[in-house]
């Protein structure tokens, strides 16, 4: 997909309320993966002290997995598409997702005062607006 017709997309989703409605339910899902993936977190760095960026990645699993099924089945409503292709879109555009999160839990953690899961909570927040369009313009399209 180039650059323009990604752009033409976007425009188009924007006009239309539905499009609202679901980045609203899109948010509802990923604020309930956001809890998950910061329990997960807590639980892996905090009492089992695995490093932060392993954490990460442990609750990047769990919460993904939640995810994909919620979006699917309520958010998009794309229980007619195949689910494996799906889930493979989905994830491919999950992890691009966890490297901006990674990246970003990097430079907070190395650079700033913040602990570990606050700077988790903000990293995961950076990586959403480009989840949310990865997802409503390539996995559920």
């Amino acid at each position: 997909m180039s650059a323009a017709e990604f752009a033409d997309r976007v425009s188009a989703a924007a006009r239309r309320p539905a499009s609202w409605w679901q980045l609203i339910k899109f948010g509802l899902v990923g604020g309930s993966g956001y809890l998950i993936n910061l329990a997960v977190f807590a639980l892996l760095s905090g009492n089992l002290g695995v490093h932060h960026l392993v954490a990460a990645v442990g609750a990047f699993v769990v919460a993904v997995s939640s995810n994909f099924f919620w979006n699917r089945h309520w958010t998009f409503v794309a229980g007619d598409g195949h689910a494996g292709f799906q889930a493979a879109r989905f994830f491919a555009v999950s992890v691009a997702a966890l490297i901006i999160n990674l990246a970003v839990l990097e430079l907070l953690v190395g650079s700033t005062s913040l602990g570990e899961l606050s700077a988790q909570a903000i990293a995961v927040a950076i990586a959403m607006p480009f989840n949310f369009l990865g997802n409503k313009l390539w996995t559920f399209a």
